[in-house]
């Protein structure tokens, strides 16, 4: 039963640094600079999961394998006034699509959610096997 409170726990863990990384792709879709204020278009943050915890050896459960940027193309928009324009009179912006990244939100909510209701599921047989012990 407690591998059952483990595999979900990793899963919930899991999620929620999916959760911040859509969140935090949302926030910096127009970004175009960096920390240092130099030009650099913010690259969306991809989540890959991986089954099994690597630290303890044990293949039950669920990990964060990697964050990495996508390295897909960026949405040119004609800006000629702007600083930060090509010899063309384009700026470079993240291309992040909102619905996109919503879609994955639910999709990491829902998993969320389902995660939760195993933990409730087992915490409930769990009760139930110690009544009948005692």
């Amino acid at each position: 039963m407690y591998g059952a409170l483990d595999i979900s726990t990793s899963a919930l863990v899991a999620n929620r640094v999916r959760m911040t990384t859509i969140s935090a792709n949302l926030a910096n879709r127009s970004t175009i600079t960096n920390e240092f204020g130099e030009y650099e278009p913010f690259r969306r943050r991809l989540v890959e999961m991986a089954a099994g915890d690597p630290d303890s050896g044990n293949a039950m459960g669920v990990h964060i394998a990697a964050i990495r940027e996508d390295d897909g193309p960026l949405q040119a928009k004609y800006e000629p006034n702007s600083p930060h324009a090509d010899e063309s009179g384009y700026v470079y912006y993240p291309d992040i699509d909102p619905v996109i990244e919503q879609m994955n939100a639910m999709e990491a909510a829902r998993s969320y959610e389902a995660n939760i209701a195993v933990i409730e599921a087992t915490k409930s047989m769990m009760r139930v096997a110690l009544e009948v012990l005692t």
